[in-house]
């Protein structure tokens, strides 16, 4: 700035015009109060307000003694995979389709770029930091009425050639403050960035979950339509001898057809599940095919951490948190308007009414000088700007602590689905396993003669719903296992997010 300003300076003394030497009587002042505004800031400076975190978390139990095989207390060295907690599940099929979901899915790419955009906008509030250099030629041919006083009548023809410089005195800290509150706006779009990734990736888990526990289900029918396929020749081979009757064949029949009804209306579902995929990765739905086959493990542990670790590994709280501290910086900017702005204005180029004088030295001119501006009166409106400022922080407030509880609040319903699910599973083993020896004992009492039909159908059916359900409950479990790890962040942690020296800095 100064070294712009000095040669015009020299120029005005050298020709010794008083009103030269007035703006640079001025010019020390100008420059003393640019030097101070680096060290004035008005409003409040930012500490994160307290937010509901309890000591530790209630489903979780104290040690592994209950049985809870699906996660565990953290220890120092346990880490989710950044990025790609998927892994967790050493499923290769999913981790391909997960990888698709960072390079193909449409909502992220649009999320992308209006963390983009958010960090072009820093750079847009860092450029009112420096000066603004203008220049513009112009060629002017005019003639003078000829009813004026003055000489007129005839055409002049100016030739100007000026370069304005202009500068905003950041002196109580505005601008700056400016250039903050967009960086950590842009740090709050970058959360909300890798929010919407986590929220993706793990609709994707669960979509591919549930594909599997149809597989499942329908793995079962298959197996449960052969078995009936095998009860319905028996019961046709025991009609066939005069030990069965129609009526016993009928409903063999009609229990086959009911479990082929079932498996054909599975299809429906797992097209679905498979189409969903699809538009997660990117794809088509025509364009993509997953394989069938049923889940083979159980959850696996996932280390929970400390209630007060969720604060730093929850993007969406990082975001609100970053909303926070932008809004604070708004209310300072607005108390800036309470006190006077300094700008400062330079004006030097060349003119003639000559074009071969126009590029000369003595066709210069210049004028440099600061002015002071200060709202004298605005019918309260400063004073309403400040109070909107902090109604709107206080709302950023509100909506970070309640995202917050609702943080704790997912990670306690997938803790207590695990910890309940697995204890229901446990009993549905069991309740297969009794089905199963039931339906051996009536089926042996039918081919013994003791009991008709009627009793084989009743515990083929209560097996089949009990499998059914088994397939099910594991199914539940898989996907709460991968709402937990999106509750708990899915590896991510707030040392991601981009500093605010490299938004101000445009890197």
């Amino acid at each position: 700035m100064r070294s712009r300003i000095t040669p015009f300076t020299e120029s005005a003394r050298s020709h010794g015009a008083g009103h030269g030497r007035f703006h640079v009587c001025l010019l020390p002042t100008a420059f003393c109060l640019v030097l101070f505004s680096s060290s004035c800031r008005v409003g409040p400076q930012y500490q994160r307000p307290t937010a509901p975190v309890p000591a530790a978390y209630k489903e979780l139990p104290v040690d592994d003694s209950q049985g809870m095989a699906g996660w565990k207390q953290a220890q120092p060295s346990d880490a989710l995979a950044r990025g790609k907690w998927w892994e967790i599940y050493k499923d290769p099929e999913l981790n391909a389709l997960e990888e698709q979901v960072n390079i193909s899915n449409q909502n992220l790419q649009a999320a992308e770029a209006q963390f983009r955009e958010a960090r072009y906008a820093v750079r847009i509030a860092r450029s009112n930091l420096f000066p603004t250099v203008s220049a513009t030629a112009s060629i002017t041919n005019a003639r003078g009425s000829g009813t004026m006083k003055v000489p007129s009548g005839s055409a002049t023809t100016t030739y100007d050639l000026p370069v304005d410089l202009s500068y905003q005195a950041d002196i109580w800290g505005s601008i700056r403050r400016s250039v903050r509150s967009s960086a950590e706006a842009a740090q709050a779009s970058f959360a909300q960035l890798e929010n919407a990734r986590l929220s993706y990736q793990a609709e994707l888990a669960q979509d591919y979950f549930a594909l599997r526990g149809t597989d499942g289900e329908r793995e079962l029918l298959e197996t449960t339509v052969k078995s009936y396929q095998e009860y319905l020749q028996l019961t046709q081979d025991r009609f066939n001898n005069g030990v069965a009757s129609g009526a016993d064949v009928a409903l063999a029949q009609t229990q086959l057809n009911t479990a082929r009804a079932q498996l054909i209306d599975l299809g429906v579902a797992r097209a679905q599940f498979e189409h969903a995929i699809a538009v997660l990765t990117g794809q088509a739905p025509a364009s993509l095919s997953v394989s069938s086959h049923p889940i083979k493990i159980t959850p696996p542990p996932v280390p929970v951490g400390v209630p007060s670790a969720l604060l730093e590994r929850r993007p969406d709280i990082a975001a609100t948190e970053r909303q926070m501290a932008a809004a604070n910086e708004q209310i300072g900017i607005a108390k800036v308007a309470y006190y006077p702005a300094l700008s400062l204005g330079l004006a030097a180029g060349l003119e003639s009414t000559q074009f071969l004088k126009w590029i000369s030295w003595p066709s210069r001119f210049w004028s440099v000088g600061p002015a002071l501006a200060e709202t004298v009166f605005d019918a309260g409106r400063r004073r309403a700007q400040v109070g909107q400022a902090q109604a709107a922080y206080d709302a950023t407030v509100a909506n970070y602590r309640q995202t917050v509880l609702t943080a704790f609040q997912q990670v306690e319903d997938s803790l207590v689905a695990l910890r309940i699910l697995e204890k229901e599973a446990q009993a549905e083993d069991e309740a297969v396993n009794a089905a199963r020896n039931a339906l051996e004992i009536s089926t042996y009492q039918y081919k013994a003669g003791t009991v008709n039909y009627l009793s084989v159908i009743t515990e083929q059916a209560i097996l089949q719903q009990d499998q059914v359900q088994a397939v099910n409950i594991l199914t539940r479990r898989m996907s709460s296992s991968v709402l937990l790890i999106e509750a708990l962040g899915g590896g991510w942690n707030a040392s991601q997010l981009p500093t605010l020296q490299d938004l101000a800095s445009g890197k």
